[in-house]
């Protein structure tokens, strides 16, 4: 009983004792526990020496806590190099601290701090592969910022009562946002559509006025007209609200995103304030087109996102499309433009659902003739200064950034949705985290920023890969940035179980072809083994270093589309694909061949399913058509060794392809018929035979249709002489008698027939 529990206390011990690291007594129970479970208690793997990273470039790429160490004499007895391994190990291993690569993810912000709300202003982050770093940016929004506050309005006829209550609105507005800003500015711009069919009526006597149907003296249609520049003056905006005219058009939507794309980009024109917060507020009944509607009146150039206002007129509404909604949200960004969309009518709901894909938008349905338009704006204003958002700018592949909102209520909110009735002179903080995942295709230096939805003030964050080591970039120490190959992966000449080894390779076993360079000229022959050189284009991989994944042409950002490795600079691609780029599956050449089997008509070669002629004056999506081409097939191939036997297989094959359409090819070479000149004569004569007999044929058949017809017609006259009794009964004369009347008296006329008796013979009377 008590050699079991005692061989039991002793395997736990000894399990015990394997243990590296642990949380005390816990694990140590742990482990004596599951002794009789092997595996619970060993050392965790160690990714950086099981992936036997041969240079330090792929050393860092494996995980931030792999360091590699370029001492040139370190572990030099060993057979297993180990190079790459944790930093902690390299240094217990013997390893000089100097001598290790291993860069940390540093975090520097900037001392010249000009930003006042958002803080820092630029900040400088170092990453390598699979490493995060996070800084705090702080939002500080400001008491009674001074306001620009636009508005777009749609003039459109159903918009009139509307309009007449806008004059009002100056003043009141005024008054009530002195509370809230020391600085109000106020613009007015005015739009309704595209001047162009089918959105307006190009009747000539509609074109000026689009109300002449209603008695109405109606301005002319326009896309977007900027009426008066942002002023502190509310006399000047009434004077303009009141001398604006209605317009009017067809269709139900407008061109309201078009206007607005205008007054957001026109910095200069409508006189935005660099400190001041910009609102822009649209007021309509009624929706708006979208980009690609445009092409309802043949418009197909896209919006190029630029001003183009002409003494305060948009001259490009009928050339350029209306601005697609991920265009009219970045340029609102860019230009810290908050829009109050201010709806009259059903259609609040299609701009309601609009809001999400407009950053720093919102919208508030306005009663009838606009009644509660100065509340609205009051309303909608403390809401945008009650919320902080981030959004973040110009993304870097690989680069993964994190957005976490610490809002002054306690509440942590992730991504873009930021923090919530936020009160003013409060302070935001916002934990941003840096993660990059790999090195990609680009090096270098790179930013992204970080921007305060209508904040004039954003961070800017630049980022530095670190993607090689520091000891590639010094030739004289560029071999400990390379793990040389061991003892044991030499070559050895052996004869049975006695093996000698040579410290002399030849120089030739690093040579893929004999007039080729030592290791394809992108590496070192080391014990006639090639190490290819590192660089920061790509890698340099093969058993000559024949093969990279940065020299080769790409195609849709692929190397050799996917479908092949570059080698020596050139594609070379797996089975099934062509093309220099790989990228065109052989199944296409089915495009390329005729009726007769044949790839372009024997005439050019397949290149991705088309037809590349090589001869100049053949043409066709085949080369079937060949005008100047001569009869004779030696022109595309000699034909001379068709008749002759033991051809080889390319020979046959050139023979049935390439002379098709000049040549009749069977089986047996000696059947190979050239068009020359003796076989033309034989076609001739065998044709005037072929026609000469069918002449004589046609001629026969048409004697024997003659002689049939002739014989028929005589057997008629026989029938006739031979006729009984019975056919005297049919009259063999016809009487006719002259009938004359007058015209005056159409009753005289009578004719009377005597009926015929018995046996009786008609006769005729004179």
């Amino acid at each position: 009983m008590w050699i079991p529990l005692l061989a039991f206390l002793t395997a736990g011990l000894v399990s015990l004792q394997k243990c590296q690291r642990g949380p005390g007594p816990l694990l140590g129970v742990a482990c004596l526990l599951a002794a009789a479970t092997p595996g619970w208690c060993q050392r965790p793997e160690n990714r950086c020496v099981i992936s036997n990273s041969g240079t330090c470039t792929k050393c860092l790429a494996v995980g931030p806590e792999c360091g590699w160490c370029a001492q040139e004499d370190f572990m030099v007895e060993a057979k297993q190099k180990g190079r790459c391994d944790i930093v902690l190990h390299l240094i217990k291993r013997g390893c000089r601290s100097d001598f290790i690569e291993s860069p940390e993810a540093d975090v520097t912000v900037s001392g010249n701090e000009v930003n006042i709300q958002v803080t820092p202003g630029e900040v400088s982050i170092q990453l390598r592969p699979d490493s995060e770093a996070s800084f705090m940016l702080k939002v500080h929004p400001l008491e009674k910022y001074p306001v620009d506050l636009y508005y777009l309005v749609d003039v459109s006829a159903s918009m009139h009562k509307n309009i007449e209550k806008l004059r009002s609105v100056g003043l009141d507005l005024s008054q009530k946002m002195e509370n809230i800003s020391l600085d109000l500015r106020l613009g007015f711009g005015s739009y309704v559509d595209k001047t162009v069919s089918p959105y307006i009526s190009i009747h000539p006597g509609r074109i000026h006025n689009q109300c002449s149907d209603y008695d109405l003296d109606c301005m002319p249609p326009h896309g977007y007209i900027h009426v008066l520049s942002l002023t502190d003056k509310i006399a000047e905006f009434q004077s303009a609200v009141k001398n604006q005219k209605i317009s009017g058009n067809i269709d139900t939507p407008e061109g309201g995103f078009d206007a607005m794309l205008q007054a957001t980009v026109c910095q200069n024109d409508i006189g935005w304030r660099k400190e001041a917060k910009r609102l822009l507020l649209m007021m309509t009944d009624q929706t708006s087109h979208l980009a690609l509607d445009s092409k309802l009146a043949g418009i197909v150039i896209p919006n190029d996102g630029n001003c183009h206002l002409k003494d305060n007129v948009y001259i490009k509404a009928t050339s350029m499309e209306h601005p697609s909604l991920g265009q009219l949200s970045e340029k609102l960004i860019d230009n810290n433009i908050n829009v109050i969309f201010a709806v009259q009518g059903i259609q609040f709901h299609w701009y309601k659902d609009l809001l999400p894909l407009l950053p720093g938008t919102m919208a508030r349905q306005i009663e009838s003739q606009a009644t509660n338009l100065s509340d609205l704006v009051v309303e909608a204003y403390e809401k945008l200064l009650s919320e902080v958002k981030i959004q973040v700018d110009n993304p870097i592949q690989d680069i993964n950034v994190k957005v976490t909102a610490i809002c002054p209520d306690g509440s942590r909110k992730m991504g873009l949705e930021g923090c919530k009735n936020v009160k003013s002179t409060t302070e935001v903080l916002f934990n941003i985290s840096i993660a990059m995942k790999g090195c990609g295709t680009t090096e270098g230096r790179k930013y992204v920023v970080l921007k305060p939805l209508g904040f004039n003030e954003s961070t800017r964050v630049n980022i530095n890969k670190r993607c090689a080591c520091r000891c590639e970039d010094t030739m004289d120490h560029k071999r400990i940035c390379i793990d040389k190959p061991s003892q044991d992966a030499e070559t050895s000449n052996c004869k049975g179980n006695i093996c000698s080894f040579n410290d002399e390779f030849s120089l030739e076993q690093c040579k893929m072809q004999k007039s080729h360079p030592f290791c394809s000229g992108q590496g070192d022959c080391v014990d006639g083994k090639c190490v290819c050189h590192t660089t920061r284009l790509g890698t340099i991989y093969g058993k000559y270093c024949e093969k990279d994944d940065f020299s080769c042409p790409y195609h849709f950002g692929n190397l050799c589309a996917g479908n092949g490795e570059c080698e020596v600079g050139k594609c070379k691609c797996f089975g099934g694909w062509e093309g220099d780029r790989c990228q065109c599956s052989l199944s296409l050449q089915k495009h390329c061949m005729n009726s007769n089997g044949q790839i372009c008509s024997g005439r050019g070669t397949c290149v991705c399913g088309k037809c590349k002629c090589t001869d100049p004056s053949t043409f066709g999506h085949l080369c079937e058509f060949c005008p100047t081409c001569r009869a004779s097939c030696s022109e595309k191939w000699n034909c001379v060794p068709c008749p002759r036997t033991n051809l080889s297989r390319i020979t046959l094959d050139q023979c049935k392809t390439t002379c098709a359409y000049r040549m009749h090819y069977n089986e047996q070479p000696s059947e190979c018929d050239s068009d020359d000149p003796s076989h033309f004569r034989i076609f001739f004569i065998i044709f005037i035979v072929t026609f000469l007999i069918g002449l004589l044929n046609v001629l026969i058949i048409r004697q024997i249709i003659l002689q049939w017809n002739n014989n028929k017609i005589k057997s008629s006259a026989d029938y006739r002489v031979s006729s009984t009794k019975k056919d005297k009964m049919f009259l063999p004369t016809v009487c006719t008698k002259t009938v004359t009347y007058r015209r005056d008296k159409p009753e005289e006329i009578n004719i009377n027939i005597s009926k015929l008796q018995v046996n009786e013979t008609f006769k005729c009377n004179s």
